[in-house]
């Protein structure tokens, strides 16, 4: 059976994650109890250039390359990418920018 997807997130994005999406912002529908990780996965399988700046090679996740703040507070400091998304939720992508 097909999960209803009934409640509905924005997420925005800056920097170089809205130039790689194209836009700076979304609205995404979301299952029950759907989490940051699985609305990372299914965003980045949609915009693989997304995914070359969001998503560490190595590491498989975005932390090193992002912050990501959840109705504005870090998503580290709730659950992480385990975080369970509800309606209404705003999910903010801000790049961490790496020099040398």
């Amino acid at each position: 059976m097909t999960p209803i997807l009934r409640n509905e997130v924005t997420l925005r994005f800056l920097g170089v994650f809205k130039k790689a999406y194209g836009n700076d912002q979304l609205s995404l529908r979301v299952k029950d109890n759907e989490k940051l990780r699985g609305i990372i996965e299914r965003l980045t399988k949609v915009s693989p250039n997304l995914k070359k700046v969001l998503v560490d090679p190595e590491l498989g996740t975005p932390s090193p390359n992002a912050i990501i703040l959840i109705n504005g507070i870090e998503a580290h400091l709730l659950n992480g990418l385990e975080t369970k998304l509800k309606d209404k939720d705003e999910i903010v992508f801000i790049p961490i920018i790496h020099g040398g």
